[in-house]
C-alpha cells in the first residue's frame, strides 16, 4: 500500500528517513511528503496550498492510499480524507487529533515577520520529549522550519460526511489510549468521536516517535494498512 506520511509543524519530509526504510521493509510503498512553505521555500504557502499539495498525492497514488500526519498535521491527513473519501483506504493520527470545521489549523505559538518560528523545548518539557536526548533535540530543533502564518492561523474547512466512513487510527505516544478515549468521550475531538471506525494504539515514546520509535511506529501503520 502507498503509506502518505505528513510530519507536523516545523518538519520536512525528511523527519520521515528512518521510518521509510522500515515500511518499506513490511511491504509497503512510503512516500514523505515536504508541503509548501514546510521547506521547499514557499515562505507564503497558505493552509489551503498545503491541503491541495496532499490531495494531489492523494490522487497520485495507483491505489487507495494511508494517509498518516503526525501532530498538527493530523488535521492535514483528515482534510485530505474530506477532499477525496472515496481514494483514502484509511487515516492515521499521530500524537495529535483532527481539529474541527471552523478551527484554526495550528494558532498555537506567537508569529513573528509572518511566520511561527519553532518556540525551543520549554513549552514541550515533560512527556512530550522526555525520551529525546540531546542529540536529536538538537538536530530536530537546527532542521525547525518556521510555519508561515498563513498555515498556521489558516481556518479547517470540512464538507463530506463520507469521511466518518474512512477508518481511523489514533496512534498514542505521550499519552495512552485511555486518555485519549477519555478525551473523545468528553467531546473534545468530535470529529473523532464521529469516526465509524476508530482505533487506538500505544507507542511508548514522546511525540516524535519517527525519530525515537521509528520501527515500532512503521510497525504499527504497516499493521493498520494490513487490516484496510
Amino acid at each position: 500500500m502507498d503509506i502518505l506520511l505528513i510530519a507536523g509543524l516545523w518538519l520536512d519530509g525528511s523527519a520521515w528517513d528512518d521510518v521509510v526504510p522500515a515500511l518499506k521493509e513490511f511491504g509497503h510503498r512510503p512516500v514523505a511528503l515536504t508541503l509548501p512553505g514546510q521547506g521547499d521555500g514557499a515562505g507564503s504557502a497558505t493552509l489551503e496550498d498545503q491541503v491541495a499539495a496532499v490531495v494531489a498525492a492523494v490522487d497520485a497514488a495507483p491505489g487507495k492510499p494511508m494517509v498518516v500526519g503526525h501532530s498538527a498535521a493530523s488535521t492535514l491527513a483528515w482534510l485530505a480524507a474530506d477532499a477525496r473519501p472515496e481514494r483514502v483506504a484509511n487515516v492515521a493520527f499521530i500524537g495529535g487529533f483532527p481539529s474541527a470545521d471552523g478551527q484554526p489549523y495550528a494558532d498555537f505559538f506567537e508569529t513573528k515577520d509572518g511566520v511561527m518560528p519553532f518556540p525551543g523545548w520549554g513549552p514541550f518539557e515533560g512527556p512530550d520529549s522526555a525520551d529525546l536526548d540531546e542529540e536529536t533535540r538538537g538536530r530536530i530543533a537546527s532542521a525547525a522550519i518556521p510555519v508561515p502564518e498563513q498555515v498556521a492561523h489558516g481556518t479547517v474547512r470540512l464538507a463530506d460526511e463520507r469521511r466518518f466512513d474512512v477508518p481511523m487510527l489514533l496512534v498514542c505516544p505521550e499519552f495512552t489510549p485511555a486518555q485519549a478515549r477519555d478525551w473523545i468521550e468528553a467531546g473534545d475531538v468530535p470529529e473523532a468521536a464521529r469516526a465509524r471506525h476508530l482505533d487506538l494504539v500505544d507507542i511508548g515514546s514522546g511525540h516524535w516517535p519517527m525519530f525515537t520509535e521509528p520501527v515500532e511506529l512503521a510497525r504499527l501503520l504497516a499493521a493498520a494498512a494490513a487490516d484496510v
